[in-house]
């Protein structure tokens, strides 16, 4: 693992562990989708959006893949492309919430793991907004490497509605089709 990878590692998790968080609104108010058909949710995602995290400083072309274990936890493997070269974080997931399976506690670096809520999920599985309860981190994503724009726009919306800064998600850079 490069040492950059290990920064990134690191990262994630203390940008995910709580008590990291900056909004105002209590944890507990951060809505989570009814219902997660984890099999339909495995596969890869394409980043849209996100609010930018110091350990994602010059990536692009963000994807994040999950598989489905044997134990039922899910593999995780994030890659981006930095400096023109393919950087990727492996790591580990598992449902703390089986009610519902939107909410997760992600892994890449024992013993720090972070929360991984589901907040909006496409009735189709075509998108999903992955946030932090305490709205200090977020990922909007898509199977596809585009999403329309009026689509965008009312997640944009909702996420207001919930608290979310929306003045701080920023569009992830693609290559070029």
């Amino acid at each position: 693992m490069t040492a950059r990878l290990v920064v990134l590692t690191l990262a994630v998790a203390a940008t995910l562990v709580p008590g990291c968080g900056r909004s105002t609104w209590p944890v507990s108010d951060l809505p989570v989708v009814e219902s997660v058909d984890l099999r339909r949710y495995v596969g890869r995602w394409y980043e849209i959006a996100s609010i930018p995290q110091w350990f994602q400083a010059g990536c692009s072309a963000s994807t994040a893949t999950y598989a489905l274990r044997a134990d039922g936890d899910v593999d995780v493997l994030n890659s981006c492309i930095v400096d023109g070269e393919l950087d990727t974080a492996r790591g580990r997931a598992w449902v703390v919430d089986p009610g519902t399976n939107a909410r997760l506690k992600v892994e890449f670096a024992w013993p720090f793991a972070g929360d991984y809520w589901i907040v909006e999920l496409g009735r189709d599985y075509d998108y999903v907004v992955v946030g932090h309860p305490e709205r200090s981190a977020l990922w909007i994503l898509a199977r596809r490497p585009r999403m329309d724009d009026r689509l965008y726009r009312g997640i944009l919306e909702r996420l207001a509605a919930v608290g979310y800064d929306v003045s701080a998600i920023v569009r992830t850079e693609r290559r070029p089709d």
